[in-house]
């Protein structure tokens, strides 16, 4: 399917270009060919003003009114001068017969005065022997045409009509460049459609990974999301069918009600589990397709996280972990009060960053083993490096969240936050050998956590090593970009 697509892009691709280097071309040919027209016209005019100035008229019989051509004194030098220019002269009478040339056959092509110049066709009779095929010999005419850009010009004195004066020049000098200009024009198209199509091919190619990976991911998330929600619905299955086969032995058990009392806690948590799930995919969704609809207002992050902490300290007091806040208080230099009031206030979604900071901590206090530490700290940086990949330049706050855990392997940092996805291929949900999986066991933790950042305009990284500990450093903006 992607290959066809790529075919289809790269021939659309090439067929376009082709097509405007065509009109180019087409443009470059027409010009240049009307610009050799012109150029013949005007050496044609030329050559008709300075013969025209040069012709010697002489009165016929003393007659004042009364005037003729001297043809030996007027076309004397004008022969050798236009031969070398490949332009021939005649000149007519004013009845129209040819009197004078510099052509060796006349061309019998009857005058048309015309100062614009016009393209016309002379054909030519020439007889040669042909082989002998037969045992007669036969005569054969063949046919030769020639081609001549002429300008005819009628010369007058007063109201007399002296002549007229036909220069012609071949229209070799316009169709030998034309025709060149054709060969390279269409061996410069070829060769630009050939690197054209290969780039097109390499361009769509580039084009279509993105789609590609999209469509791959799309097909491992529908693999994943129908592998998670086939669990606690199979799950949920299986008890409701023993809870109803209990309820049939109600009467003549009465340990049943109990029984049954447990199976249906077990359809309840599962049926949460599944609602969580689906809140999550749907969360992500949203978050996708861009719909999301979010209100963004001032948040005090310090108290944000002041409460994620009294929260997560409530649910594994069993585990003797130690959880801490650590807040880097504003330098002494900072005189500002609204300032330093609002030394932690960003611009965000309250419950957004309270799932991404519970997300990231309750991930932190599942895989540390007992008698660890979780350390969670909150400072206020200015001007950050561009090269770090944000798009924003104003004060940023920095959220790092950082265990004594089992870490990460170093070859599963890079999909770390892909959907689903966990280091632990078995996929369980109760194992504690893995960093990846969220509070929630679905594997959606780390990837809600990346779209909630994303969404802020904001960046989030991961150092980890194995059997030390993992750190998630979270940077926000102060202030969000339109």
């Amino acid at each position: 399917m992607f290959q066809t697509t790529r075919r289809r892009l790269a021939v659309w691709y090439t067929a376009i270009t082709a097509v405007l280097l065509l009109l180019f071309a087409s443009g470059v040919y027409l010009y240049v060919r009307s610009t050799l027209i012109e150029r013949i016209d005007d050496t044609l005019n030329h050559v008709v003003e300075i013969v025209e100035r040069s012709l010697v008229v002489e009165p016929i019989n003393n007659d004042v009114d009364k005037f003729r051509i001297n043809l030996e004194a007027s076309f004397r030098d004008n022969a050798d001068t236009v031969e070398d220019d490949h332009i021939d002269l005649e000149w007519f009478s004013p009845t129209g017969e040819l009197v004078w040339s510099t052509l060796s056959e006349p061309l019998n092509i009857p005058i048309r005065a015309n100062r614009t110049g016009e393209t016309v066709r002379v054909v030519k009779e020439e007889s040669e022997n042909s082989k002998f095929k037969t045992q007669n010999s036969k005569l054969k005419t063949q046919n030769s045409a020639l081609l001549l850009r002429q300008v005819t010009q009628r010369v007058e004195m007063g109201r007399q009509v002296l002549g007229y004066l036909r220069v012609s020049h071949p229209w070799f000098e316009v169709t030998k460049p034309s025709r060149q200009l054709i060969f390279d024009l269409a061996l410069g198209i070829g060769l630009m459609v050939l690197c054209v199509g290969a780039s097109g091919w390499f361009l769509s190619g580039k084009a279509m990974e993105p789609v590609g990976e999209s469509y791959q991911r799309l097909k491992q998330f529908t693999a994943d999301a129908s592998h998670e929600l086939r669990s606690p619905i199979t799950l949920i299955q299986t008890n409701v069918q023993v809870a109803l086969a209990d309820l049939d032995l109600a009467e003549t058990e009465a340990t049943t009600s109990m029984q049954y009392r447990q199976q249906l806690k077990v359809v309840e948590r599962l049926t949460q589990r599944l609602g969580k799930l689906v809140n999550d995919l749907l969360f992500l969704a949203r978050q996708d397709s861009g719909i999301s609809k979010d209100i963004f207002s001032p948040c005090p992050l310090d108290a944000l996280l002041m409460e994620v902490v009294e929260e997560q300290e409530l649910l594994v007091p069993e585990k003797e972990i130690t959880l801490s806040l650590d807040l880097v208080d504003p330098p002494a230099s900072e005189t500002s009060p609204e300032l330093l009031e609002n030394w932690f206030t960003l611009v965000g979604n309250w419950d957004q960053l309270v799932r991404l900071f519970t997300n990231l901590i309750a991930n932190a206090l599942h895989y540390t083993p007992a008698g660890g530490r979780v350390k969670v700290g909150l400072a206020r940086i200015e001007g950050i490096n561009r090269l770090s990949g944000l798009r924003y330049t104003s004060a940023q706050l920095q959220v790092k969240v950082s265990d004594t855990g089992v870490g990460i392997p170093a070859e599963a940092l890079p999909r770390l936050f892909d959907r689903f996805y966990r280091v632990d291929p078995a996929r369980t949900h109760t194992t504690g050998n893995t960093a990846t999986a969220s509070a929630t066991g679905s594997g959606l933790g780390l990837a809600i956590a990346q779209a909630i950042v994303e969404h802020h305009q904001g960046h989030i990284q991961v150092e980890s090593i194995q059997g030390i500990g993992t750190t998630f450093t979270v940077t926000l903006p102060i202030t969000l970009e339109s």
